[in-house]
């Protein structure tokens, strides 16, 4: 009788951690196969500073920065108004009130055809962490 009252206890707790404890759990957010956004590119003060993958930024990469996207997932970044596409692996982070979708090297940006408007509107379609075979044959023109 004595060992009752400190069972019914821990049945209890046991229950109510089952129950309520899912809550507490932190969920993956599950990220969209492919984004619609603006990309911008990156200004040439940031050459050579590091990214927050720890790799040092070069503008004759292809590399870019997202919010969301784990750190060394390559995207194809399609620019909507021409159609050029480009393979980038994402490797640094924008500012947290950036609105911006991706921020990409100079070399992306002129790949893609955007460097004298700035901006473009772009699809991101994600194609995991490995490394394409050949980066020079997904630059569509």
């Amino acid at each position: 009788m004595r060992f009752l009252k400190p069972f019914i206890s821990v049945c209890f707790v046991f229950i109510g951690i089952a129950l309520f404890g899912q809550d507490t759990i932190k969920q993956k957010k599950k990220v969209s196969r492919v984004q619609y956004g603006t990309a911008s590119f990156y200004d040439n003060k940031f050459n050579g500073r590091k990214t927050a993958s720890g790799e040092i930024f070069s503008q004759k990469k292809l590399t870019g920065a997202h919010n969301t996207l784990p750190l060394g997932t390559y995207v194809k970044v399609t620019n909507l108004r021409n159609k050029k596409s480009v393979i980038v692996k994402i490797n640094d982070r924008l500012h947290a009130k950036n609105t911006r979708l991706i921020d990409l090297t100079r070399t992306a940006a002129t790949q893609l055809g955007y460097i004298k408007s700035g901006l473009t509107r772009v699809k991101v379609e994600i194609l995991g962490k490995t490394r394409p075979a050949d980066k020079q044959k997904y630059v569509r023109k």
